[in-house]
C-alpha cells in the first residue's frame, strides 16, 4: 500500500526519492513474490480513507507493506486501522525521516507495525517484502491469524 504522492515516484523530488517509478517498484516486488510462491496486490491512493478501506477489505491477507507517505506523521485513523490488522504490517519510508524536517520525524505507524525499513531508498520495499515472506512462511496454508493488536 502506498499513500499520497507516491504515484509521482520517479519524478517528485528525485534527489530525495530517486528516479525509480512506483510501477517499477511494484513490478520488482511482484517478481520477488512470484518466485516465493506468493501473490502481491499493489495499491496506491492519495486518499486516507481509501487506504483504510483497502486494508480492511484485505483482512484475509497474510501481511501488508505500507508506505504511508505524509500520512505517517498525521493520521491517527490510519494508525488505528494498521493496529487492528490481523496480520503483520511492515512500514517503509524511502527517505530517512529522522533526518528530515521536524514534523516528519515521528511516524504514528511505527509503534503498531511489526518491522520498519526506513531510509533504504526504494530497496526498502524489497527488504520489507523479503522480511514479510520469511515471517509468514510457516503460516502459508493456515487460516488467517486472529484479531489484530487492537486500537
Amino acid at each position: 500500500m502506498n499513500g499520497p504522492n507516491l504515484n509521482l515516484l520517479g519524478t517528485r523530488d528525485p534527489e530525495i526519492y530517486g528516479r525509480t517509478t512506483l510501477k517499477e517498484v511494484e513490478a520488482r516486488c511482484r517478481e520477488i513474490a512470484r518466485q516465493a510462491g506468493c501473490d502481491l496486490v499493489a495499491f496506491q491512493s492519495n486518499h486516507e480513507g481509501a487506504l483504510i478501506d483497502f486494508l480492511q477489505q484485505h483482512r484475509d491477507a497474510r501481511g501488508a507493506i505500507i508506505n504511508p507517505g505524509g500520512l505517517a506523521h498525521t493520521s491517527i485513523v490510519l494508525r488505528d486501522a494498521v493496529a487492528d490488522s490481523p496480520f503483520p504490517v511492515v512500514e517503509v519510508h524511502i527517505s530517512e525521516i529522522a533526518a528530515r524536517e521536524e514534523f516528519r520525524r515521528k511516524s504514528y505507524l511505527t509503534e503498531v507495525t511489526e518491522a520498519q525499513f526506513i531510509g533504504k531508498g526504494v530497496a526498502g520495499y524489497e527488504l520489507a517484502l523479503g522480511w514479510l515472506i520469511e515471517e509468514t512462511k510457516s503460516d502459508r496454508g493456515a487460516p488467517p491469524p486472529g484479531p489484530g493488536r487492537g486500537m
